[in-house]
């Protein structure tokens, strides 16, 4: 078997004990973290080795953003992406084991839904656009999870109210049709719904801003793995490890968790 963990940990060296916490109870081969928010000269490396990751791919930059996979198996074919003409650390892509992995950190899109009064959502829906065209591009039969913080819950009950979410960013028409399109051309199964089908609700994300989150659950599932049919049919959970909201310092995001049977060596 092998275990693959995907985390928005909103700066990496703030979530350091709850890192430790989801590596030891866990016990992930890999980890896709997002938004680590460090140079790449002040990750912290040896935390990680210490912890048996001994294989790390970085893209990271200031203050912003920045993606990571860490792996206790060999990485090959590191790959760095750029999307809409910059260069903003939001995608890396490795080889591991048989497995093509790219870690995705879509931009959020800024507070008012309009593309053209708001330069940040035309980037976001620019960026799903040309990530889906690149998608639809590759071989659909090749063993690929990508994963990530794609910051769109795209079915309706993958927010807490699919009416009251429609006029905000993460569940608009705009981004929710642009991402089940990349999702369609990538010919893509969503692992997470896979396990827990519609209607079910199923959050990742719940707002700093909400003091009461645990009492109004009102969350969104802006984060996603999504696998090629080769891996389909191997996963053996997929899961939200929704607990960490509510520890210590925590991330507005928790994890997910995603198991496949057969290992990878």
């Amino acid at each position: 078997m092998a275990k693959i963990a995907c985390w928005n940990v909103n700066s990496v060296r703030v979530r350091l004990e709850l890192l430790r916490r989801l590596i030891n109870n866990y016990q992930p081969d890999i980890l896709c973290l997002q938004e680590i928010k460090a140079k790449e000269v002040d990750f912290p490396y040896d935390f990680f080795k210490s912890c048996g990751f001994e294989y790390i791919a970085l893209y990271g930059m200031a203050g912003y953003n920045g993606v990571a996979i860490l792996s206790r198996l060999p990485l090959q074919n590191v790959r760095r992406r750029q999307w809409c003409g910059k260069d903003d650390a939001r995608h890396i892509a490795v080889e591991v084991a048989g497995i093509e992995l790219h870690n995705l950190y879509i931009p959020a899109g800024g507070e008012i839904p309009d593309a053209e009064s708001n330069p940040a959502f035309a980037h976001k829906l620019q960026f799903i656009k040309e990530v889906g065209d690149f998608f639809a591009q590759e071989d659909a039969n090749r063993p690929r999870l990508v994963c990530g913080d794609f910051n769109v819950a795209p079915l309706e009950n993958d927010v807490w109210n699919h009416q009251k979410m429609l006029k905000i960013i993460s569940h608009t028409p705009a981004e929710t049709t642009l991402l089940q399109q990349f999702f369609r051309q990538g010919h893509f199964t969503d692992c997470i719904r896979q396990q827990f089908p519609e209607p079910q609700k199923v959050y990742s994300w719940w707002s700093y801003r909400n003091l009461n989150w645990q009492t109004n659950n009102k969350g969104r599932r802006l984060d996603h793995m999504w696998c090629s049919a080769p891996l389909a049919g191997r996963i053996i959970r997929a899961e939200v490890l929704s607990e960490f909201r509510a520890l210590d310092r925590p991330s507005d995001h928790v994890p997910l968790l995603l198991e496949l049977s057969g290992g990878i060596h």
